[in-house]
Order: C-alpha cells, then sequence, then structure tokens
C-alpha cells in the first residue's frame, strides 16, 4: 500500500464544490420535496412542523437518541416498518431486556474478531470486481456494491440464497417499505409488497444445513462474493455462521440483510465518487490518512439521512416542546456537519460528530466497526487506480439516497498509450 507524504496538497476549494454537487443529486432527484423542506429548516436547531419536530442541531438530535423516551414500534418509525414487514420482534423495535439481548448478541459477532473472519469474503468481491480497471475497462461500481452486500450477508448469516438474489430481495423489501419512514400518502399496496418482498427474503436467508455448512458452502473464506458494507453496518448483521439471534429469528435475519445491503449499496459508490470528484486518492492511500478518511465520508454521505422516530413522552429539545406521539424527524447528515464541513482526513470531525451517522447512546448502530472496514478495504483497492467518475444516475426508487448507476474508469486508461 502507498505511504503519501503528509505535507501533500489539501483537496482544492472548486474540486470540493464539484464533489458536493455531484451528491447533493442523489437527494436533490430522488426526494427534492423533503429535500427542501429540511434545507429551508436546518437554519434552526429545532423547529416545528406541524405534528412534526425537525432536529438538525447536533446536540438536540443527540438528546433526542439518549434521552427522549421513544416508541420504537410506531407507524413510520424504523422499528414499526421492521415490525410490520416481519410480523414479530426485530433488533429496532424491542425494548427492555429483549432489545438488549438482542443487541449484545449481534455487537459481539461484530467485534473486531467477527469483522476479520469475514474480510475475506468482501476483499475477494473487490479483487474480482475492480480488476478490469487495471485493464483500462469501465467499471460499474453499483453492481459490484450489491454483490459485495449480498455475498457479505449470505456468509455473515449462513444462508444458502445467491448472493445478488439476496441483495435484490433486500432492496426490494426496503424501497417498498421506505415510504412508512417519509411524510405524505402511502401509495395503495406498498405494504403488500413489502411483506412479499420480505418473505422471499427470508426464504433466502434460510440457513444452510449442518451438512453444507461442514462442506464450507457458508464460510466466510469460501463464499467468496461479499461483504457486508457499510449497511450491516446499520442493522448489524454478524459474520461467518451469524449470530445466536440472527441464526434462529427469520425476522432479524430479514432486518439485518435489508440494512446491510441497502447502506452498503448507498454508501460506497457515494464514498468513490467524492474521492474522485474531491481528489481524495491520495489520502485514500495513505494507510496513514485512509481510517480518518473513513470516517468522514461516512460522515458526510451519512447513508442513512434522516432517522424517524415518535415521542413517547412529553419532553423539551432546545427550548422546543416535545409531546408525546410527536413525529421526530433526526436529521443526521446536518447533526453530523455533512452539509457544511467537507471531507478531509488532515482536519476530521471530532469522533463524537462522526458517530452521530451511526446514532448515539444504547441505540447506536452495532455495526459501525464492520462498516468502516469495508469501507477502508475499498478505499484502498480503489486508490490504486486513481479513477474518474464517468457516468452517473440517480436512483430514484431506492431505499437509501443512491446511485443507480456510477461509472468510473482508473486515471491511466483515459490517457492515449502513446503518453502511458
Amino acid at each position: 500500500m502507498t505511504t503519501v507524504p503528509a505535507t501533500s496538497a489539501a483537496p482544492a476549494a472548486s474540486a470540493l464544490r464539484a464533489a458536493r454537487r455531484r451528491d447533493r443529486r442523489v437527494y436533490t432527484r430522488s426526494h427534492p420535496v423533503l429535500f427542501a423542506l429540511l434545507a429551508a429548516t436546518r437554519r434552526r436547531a429545532v423547529t416545528r412542523f406541524g405534528s412534526a419536530v425537525l432536529v438538525h442541531g447536533t446536540e438536540p438530535y443527540r438528546r433526542a437518541l439518549t434521552r427522549v423516551p421513544l416508541d420504537r414500534a410506531a407507524a413510520g418509525t424504523t422499528g414499526g416498518a421492521a415490525r410490520e414487514l416481519s410480523t414479530g420482534d426485530t433488533l429496532f423495535d424491542q425494548e427492555g431486556t429483549g432489545h438488549r439481548a438482542t443487541r449484545r448478541a449481534v455487537a459481539g459477532d461484530l467485534g473486531a474478531a467477527g469483522v476479520e473472519r469475514l474480510r475475506p469474503v468482501w476483499q475477494d468481491v473487490l479483487a474480482r470486481g475492480l480488476a478490469p480497471l487495471g485493464a483500462g475497462r469501465d467499471v460499474d461500481l453499483v453492481p459490484l456494491a450489491r454483490e459485495l452486500a449480498g455475498a457479505t450477508v449470505r456468509a455473515l448469516l449462513g444462508a444458502t440464497g445467491d448472493p445478488g438474489s439476496i441483495a435484490s430481495a433486500a432492496a426490494e423489501a426496503a424501497a417498498a417499505a421506505v415510504r412508512d419512514h417519509l411524510p405524505g400518502p402511502r401509495p395503495p399496496g406498498s405494504t403488500r409488497a413489502a411483506a412479499a418482498a420480505t418473505a422471499r427474503l427470508e426464504t433466502l436467508l434460510a440457513p444452510a444445513s449442518g451438512e453444507a455448512r461442514e462442506a464450507g458452502g457458508t464460510d466466510a473464506g469460501a463464499t467468496g462474493a461479499g461483504a457486508t458494507e457499510a449497511g450491516a453496518t446499520e442493522a448489524g448483521a454478524t459474520e461467518a455462521g451469524a449470530t445466536e439471534a440472527g441464526a434462529t429469528d427469520p425476522a432479524l435475519r430479514a432486518v439485518l440483510a435489508v440494512a446491510a445491503v441497502n447502506t452498503t449499496v448507498s454508501a460506497l459508490p457515494r464514498a468513490a465518487a467524492w474521492c474522485a470528484d474531491a481528489g481524495l486518492w491520495e489520502q485514500a492511500a495513505d494507510d496513514r490518512l485512509r481510517p480518518a478518511l473513513v470516517d468522514e465520508l461516512l460522515r458526510v454521505i451519512a447513508p442513512s439521512p434522516l432517522l424517524p422516530r415518535v415521542a413517547a413522552a412529553d419532553a423539551d429539545l432546545d427550548g422546543c416542546p416535545v409531546r408525546a406521539g410527536d413525529r421526530l424527524v433526526l436529521v443526521a447528515r446536518h447533526a453530523a456537519r455533512a452539509h457544511d464541513q467537507p471531507p478531509d482526513a488532515r482536519h476530521p470531525a471530532t469522533a463524537a460528530v462522526a458517530q452521530l451517522v451511526f446514532g448515539a447512546g444504547a441505540h447506536a448502530c452495532p455495526g459501525a466497526r464492520l462498516a468502516r472496514a469495508q469501507l477502508d478495504d475499498a478505499l484502498a483497492a480503489l486508490a490504486a487506480h486513481r479513477p474518474a467518475v464517468l457516468r452517473a444516475r440517480v436512483d430514484r426508487g431506492a431505499a437509501l439516497p443512491g446511485w443507480r448507476c456510477l461509472t468510473v474508469r482508473a486515471a491511466d486508461a483515459r490517457r492515449s498509450p502513446e503518453d502511458r
């Protein structure tokens, strides 16, 4: 791996502006009305909009997650959508000892040892998927991210389904359910479509038989196709073998897969586009700077830019009264200063601010370590080619803001053979 001098130039202001303009498109073209509303209200840390309370400020956001009682099973929240999809208890809507036990099981498998067991899976996908860049050919990073996510989910849950099918079903389930999270009427049939997609996903995630496991069919190193993504991130999928809870509970397995797939497919291509547009490949190639760059990119990308919640009791946020039953729209993107502080590994935001994209307190995402490790490896592999973005198209129907296609080409491949 290359290590560049610490004195290398900082990203140019014009390049940062170009990178921000491109990344804004994933919001303005997929949810233009909602994005305009959030942009118009972000100057106030907390503001009421009808029965909804929009929380933009860093400290109010943190307090909303750690001090305000929340109804985790309410309609229109992550937990409510998860319960509706799975018809059972899940990581996102449990309370009390059940919730804590499940989170402990998931978090235990997402520690350092679990990440290292999964690493060969996503590294294999990256090596195969990015090889065409070395031959001067184009690569679309979106299908690569899907394969990465599906294969990792397959490995970490010890599932039997095809990685591509797992990723497709997880994306469909999330897209069908995402309308629960956003203001406005729900289109007819959305609940039915989400339930059908989730049922298909649960079938694909059925654990392998004991004989298949002995043959190595679900071992992290043997699947060869996948990664978990910045997403296993959100849900906290485990690793080759799955958590004890995930191994026995189809609903939890499905929710973990939905979060993992959608976060990765959103985050990885967006991070690569930022590096290409803002001139961050030198930082990505530097082993000393890359960990900080990973944190900065995840902070700025904020793969889950909004956390929809419902207050379970009266409270106060920065002087704004909150009533039981109020919808809280927690804007992770603004709380983490993604909108006005571009990524820079040499001058990063504090760890406390960067962590906010993974939540805060007892409900912080247990898969953050896995998300960072995956993105770190992806950036290191891409930095060897210094790719530029050739084509980018927004995915207007995805659950999380992202690209439908993001095609890149190595810097060397753009020069004539005589110049190489």
